[in-house]
């Protein structure tokens, strides 16, 4: 009898030993398989709010932004605010003139409160300035000049009446945020009589400078997604792309409704000036809806810019 007892309590030990090791296993699992796609997730301090003229980044921003599974927060993040990880971004100018060349000037400071004279080299550049028209109609990609206060000068072609949104995409080379890729962004307004430009319907082709552009793809929200863009003329395969920002073509993409920024990082190698006909690309669009595309690539020594609308589910 006393066998007996002894027998059951050291079997129930052994079961309770197997469940405490499943149980652990099963945690195990979970953890490898749900953090891993959220690790490095980091949606950043809540956005400030922008000058007067500027609406804050929690009204613009789109409520799906920054809740998206797989997709990391930890670079660029969506630009809708003038600060972020403790950098602001200042506008000099609340508005701008229409119908004429027009100068921007912006800084940006870091945690402590002085201006940032230090960055990086990101694709060939120390700061990437661009502007967006509200109906995402204009756009325009900047290397500005930065003189020795910190004052950055971006100087821009004739700007149609509207709303326009000021981004700053930069890497600072020393201080807290060495490394880290920022986007920053302001609104100005350009006085005068504004007439909102339809956006055009999600293509997967368009054309520029007699150049066809081709995209191939169908990304999902929040998650990481290849594109390949092909481009020909006259029906052939375009192979004498030269380098531009160090690499075949810069393609930018843009939120409808609230103009939030996504880069789209190349991936194709870069071999002297015999690029193309087909390039590809690593897109992480955040939100579901419809984007608008600007890929600018490099032929003779001139720059072109083609637009399409990519939808995104």
């Amino acid at each position: 009898m006393f066998g007996s007892s002894r027998f059951t309590a050291r079997r129930r030990a052994l079961a309770a030993a197997g469940t405490a090791g499943a149980l652990a296993l099963t945690l195990a699992a979970c953890g490898s398989s749900d953090d891993s796609s959220m690790s490095g997730m980091d949606h950043g301090p809540k956005p400030s709010a922008s000058s007067p003229s500027a609406p804050s980044a929690s009204a613009t921003a789109s409520p799906s932004m920054g809740d998206m599974p797989g997709m990391d927060h930890t670079a660029a993040g969506n630009g809708l605010a003038d600060t972020r990880d403790g950098y602001r971004l200042t506008g000099h100018d609340t508005t701008l003139r229409a119908g004429k060349p027009a100068t921007y000037r912006f800084t940006v400071t870091g945690p402590g409160g002085k201006p940032v004279t230090d960055f990086a080299l990101d694709q060939a550049k120390r700061m990437h300035f661009y502007a967006i028209r509200s109906d995402l109609s204009g756009f325009q990609h900047i290397h500005p000049t930065m003189a020795k206060d910190g004052t950055w000068t971006a100087g821009l072609a004739s700007l149609p009446p509207g709303s326009w949104r000021m981004f700053a995409s930069f890497t600072p080379g020393s201080g807290a945020g060495k490394g880290r890729n920022l986007v920053l962004s302001r609104t100005v307004t350009v006085p005068g009589t504004s007439t909102k430009t339809p956006l055009p319907t999600a293509a997967t082709t368009t054309g520029a400078d007699g150049y066809d552009v081709t995209v191939q793809g169908k990304p999902m929200a929040g998650m990481g997604h290849p594109l390949t863009v092909r481009i020909t003329k006259d029906g052939k395969p375009v192979t004498d792309l030269q380098p531009y920002l160090d690499t075949y073509a810069h393609l930018t993409a843009f939120h409808e409704g609230d103009q939030a920024l996504a880069h789209l990082h190349p991936e194709t190698k870069v071999n002297g000036d015999h690029g193309g006909p087909e390039l590809s690309f690593h897109a992480e669009l955040p939100a579901p809806g419809n984007w608008r595309l600007f890929l600018q690539f490099q032929t003779g020594g001139k720059l072109h810019t083609a637009a399409l609308t990519l939808r995104v589910g």
